[in-house]
């Protein structure tokens, strides 16, 4: 039987500071009364949640602030990574969200591995628009390069797609 909660903090994928919300008993249980993000809710804790509503709205101003000028800083950054790559331009590997988290760290600019809205790795070289989802809902795209190791980043164009293969393809030998 679900329980009816109050939050005491933002829980992702459950709700916002101050909303009244219903999660499953193990939830509730073993994570958000154990970490203090939530308390059952009576008819005390319903006073407080006027409270935490206001202190919500105070946060979600300054996070949409900082949101902004973070959006602003992501706009003029291009990432660029180096993969390695076989020799008809495949990549061996895949490029996922942490990976471009940890480019974003390394310029300095604090975004998350939750931000980044890459729903597979990318597995292809290249170009390739990255969008990104910060607090309070603010959205930026950046430009995010796949450069094959040996590859300066003027002969990018030529490396992007598969090289192809020459000569006629025996079609017998492809299918064993």
């Amino acid at each position: 039987m679900k329980q009816q909660l109050l939050l005491l903090q933002d829980v992702d994928s459950l709700g916002k500071k101050g909303e009244i919300v219903t999660a499953r008993p193990g939830f509730v249980r073993n994570f958000l009364l154990p970490q203090n993000l939530a308390i059952v809710a009576s008819a005390n804790t319903l006073r407080k949640q006027e409270r935490l509503k206001a202190e919500r709205a105070k946060q979600a101003e300054v996070d949409s602030k900082e949101a902004a000028i973070l959006a602003k800083q992501i706009e003029t950054v291009t990432l660029e990574i180096r993969v390695k790559v076989d020799p008809e331009g495949h990549m061996y590997g895949s490029v996922n969200a942490a990976d471009i988290a940890h480019l974003f760290q390394e310029k300095g600019l604090p975004v998350e591995k939750k931000y980044i809205q890459v729903t597979r790795p990318i597995k292809e070289t290249g170009v390739h628009k990255i969008s990104l989802k910060l607090k309070e809902g603010v959205l930026v795209i950046c430009n995010l390069s796949i450069i094959p190791e040996g590859v300066s980043t003027a002969g990018l164009e030529s490396v992007v797609a598969p090289i192809p293969v020459e000569g006629p393809v025996d079609q017998k030998t492809e299918e064993v």
